[in-house]
Order: C-alpha cells, then sequence, then structure tokens
C-alpha cells in the first residue's frame, strides 16, 4: 500500500516537460485580466470625473453627490455657490459635484 503511494506520487511529481513558468504565466494573466477588466475602466472614470469638475462653469446646471440639484452661480478656486432655489444658495467644493445635467 506504501509502495503504491509512493508510486503514484514520483508519477505526479516528475512529469516530463513541464513548464517551471507556468506558475508565473498564470498571474500575469490574472492581473491583466483584472487589469483590462477592473483597474483601466476605474481609471477612464475618474479621468472624465476630473475633467467634468474642472470644465464647470457658472450657469450650469449640476446635480450634487447628496442629489441637490441646482445651478451654479459663482466659482472661487476650489469653491462652487449653487442656488438651489430662487435666493438660497449653498457653498460647495468642486469635488461634490456628481454631474453636470442638461436641465436649464
Amino acid at each position: 500500500m506504501v509502495s503504491e503511494a509512493f508510486a503514484f506520487g514520483g508519477m505526479a511529481g516528475g512529469q516530463q516537460g513541464s513548464n517551471p513558468y507556468q506558475g508565473v504565466i498564470m498571474l500575469v494573466l490574472m492581473f491583466a485580466i483584472f487589469y483590462f477588466l477592473l483597474i483601466r475602466p476605474q481609471q477612464k472614470k475618474a479621468k472624465m470625473q476630473k475633467e467634468m469638475i474642472e470644465a464647470l462653469k457658472v450657469g450650469d446646471s449640476v446635480v450634487t453627490i447628496g442629489g441637490i440639484f441646482g445651478k451654479v452661480a459663482s466659482i472661487q478656486d476650489d469653491v462652487l455657490t449653487v442656488e438651489i432655489a430662487t435666493g438660497v444658495k449653498v457653498k460647495l467644493t468642486r469635488n461634490s459635484v456628481s454631474s453636470v445635467t442638461t436641465e436649464k
């Protein structure tokens, strides 16, 4: 019984022609899949968000991360003043803008 176990173990461990770099190749392949399916789309989305925030101008209709709709009344460096109702203005950072809407 013991000799059979050694025989099977010897056959599995001593295969002829096995690639010693097979594990490394699989890791590289897995990283490439994760890069193209997860990392790259996230980077593209972040780049588009940054461009949208930098392109904000007075009069744009925006939606904040909290879901508040408003119109940009003024811009000072990193602070936006957004009018959310007639005569009601709030100050927000540029990063708190989720999207620019076409609603006027």
